[in-house]
C-alpha cells in the first residue's frame, strides 16, 4: 500500500510495467510464477487505489485486496521458488509449500466468511479481517513467503528474502503508528530485484541427470 490513491495507482502502474519486461525476459517455462510477481504485486497497487477512492468500507475492491495479500500471495510465493528451483533443491522447499496451503487454506475460508472492512488513517489504510490464531497464521505466512526465498538456492532469492523480511519490519512499523504507508516502495524494490533475477536466468529448465545420486 502507497500513502494516497494516486500514489498507489501510479506505483501499481510502474511496478506493473516491471511485471511485463520480467514476464517477456523469462527462458525457463518454470521460472514464470516468479516473474509474474510484479504484475500481481502492481494489480494489488491499482486495487488499493481504488480502496482509497472508495473512501475504505467493505465494497469489491477491499475483498479483492484482501484476497491477494492473505491467501494468494503465500501460495504464489513458495510455488514461484518452488519450480524456479533444480529438482535437488525442491525437497528444502515443500515446508514453506506446505505452510503456504495451509495458510491460504484458512484465510480464504475466513475471508469467504467473514467480512474485510478498511479504513482511511491518515496517510495510511487499515484492513481488518477476524482471523482465528493470527500469531501462528502470521508465523505461516511468513515461512511460506519470506521463507522460501531464503531456502532458495539462488542468492539473488536469498537476497530478495532478506530485502522482504528487513523491509517489511520498517513498513510495519511506519504503517503501526500511522506516519506514512510504504509497503509500495518495498513492492518496487522487490519486482526491480526480481526482473535482474530473470534476466540472469539462461538456458532451459535443469533436469536431473540421469543415473546421478
Amino acid at each position: 500500500m502507497c500513502w494516497s490513491a494516486t500514489a498507489d495507482l501510479w506505483a501499481g502502474l510502474g511496478i506493473g510495467a516491471v511485471g511485463v519486461a520480467s514476464l517477456a525476459s523469462v527462458r525457463r517455462p518454470g521460472d514464470a510464477p516468479l516473474a509474474a510477481l510484479p504484475l500481481l504485486l502492481g494489480a494489488h497497487q491499482v486495487v488499493e487505489a481504488a480502496v482509497w477512492h472508495a473512501g475504505g468500507g467493505a465494497g469489491p475492491a477491499t475483498l479483492a485486496w484482501a484476497v491477494i495479500a492473505l491467501p494468494l500471495l503465500p501460495l504464489w510465493l513458495p510455488v514461484g521458488v518452488l519450480t524456479a528451483a533444480r529438482p535437488a533443491d525442491r525437497p528444502r522447499l515443500l515446508a514453506p509449500l506446505a505452510a503456504g496451503l495451509t495458510t491460504a487454506g484458512v484465510l480464504a475460508h475466513r475471508l469467504a466468511t467473514r467480512p474485510v472492512t478498511a479504513e482511511v488513517r491518515g496517510r495510511t489504510l487499515g484492513y481488518v479481517v477476524d482471523l482465528p490464531h493470527a500469531p501462528l497464521l502470521l508465523a505461516a505466512y511468513l515461512l511460506a513467503t519470506v521463507g522460501a526465498l531464503l531456502l532458495a538456492r539462488d542468492r539473488l532469492l536469498r537476497l530478495l528474502g532478506l530485502l522482504t523480511g528487513a523491509g517489511a519490519v520498517v513498513c510495519a512499523l511506519l504503517w503501526t503508528t500511522e506516519f506514512v504507508s510504504t509497503w509500495c516502495a518495498l513492492a518496487a524494490v522487490a519486482s526491480l530485484l526480481l526482473l535482474v533475477w530473470v534476466r540472469g536466468r539462461t538456458g532451459p529448465d535443469p533436469r536431473p541427470i540421469r543415473g546421478s545420486p
